[in-house]
């Protein structure tokens, strides 16, 4: 019964708990994504800004994407993006100028018109969504009651 206990102790701590515990259980292909490639441009910004998102296929396991925001001509903001593919799990990955690394953001559910993501460990936004409904999409993000949604229509 000792012998058991131990080994099964040494099991445990050598299994990657990441791993475990961020998985979907669901597997989804990065193709299930091809319609979020292309740019698209934000609606509803106050007069004098503009900004636009961009995504497009980088390899097999990845997309990247872009989104600026520009005051007049000057460039307000930027965040880089990436759908990335790991083992089974796809994840959204968001570096902006707020984080010292990029947050990374596991997709939880992908269907023909979006997707979800989340990460509950971060500040915010915990949760990440897309929706597309014909040339319009609706990205929105939550976390701790708080939730900002942002419009976009596509450009190309």
């Amino acid at each position: 019964m000792k012998k058991l206990f131990l080994i099964l102790i040494t099991v445990f701590l050598l299994i990657d708990k990441d791993c475990l515990c961020q998985s979907s259980g669901k597997s989804y292909e990065l193709s299930d994504l091809n319609w979020l490639a292309g740019q698209w441009e934000r609606q509803g910004m106050k007069p004098g800004r503009t900004g636009h998102e961009r995504w497009q296929p980088a390899s097999g396991n990845a997309m990247h994407g872009w989104g600026v925001s520009f005051h007049g001509q000057d460039t307000s903001f930027v965040e880089k993006l990436q759908i990335i593919k790991k083992d089974k799990d796809i994840y959204y990955v968001a570096d902006v100028p707020e984080n010292k690394t990029p947050v990374l953001f596991l997709m939880t559910d992908i269907s023909a018109d979006g997707f979800i993501c989340e990460n509950p460990d971060h500040d915010f936004p915990k949760k990440i969504s897309y929706r597309r409904e014909g040339d319009l999409l609706t990205a929105t993000i939550s976390g701790d009651g708080k939730e900002m949604s942002f419009r976009f229509i596509r450009e190309w």
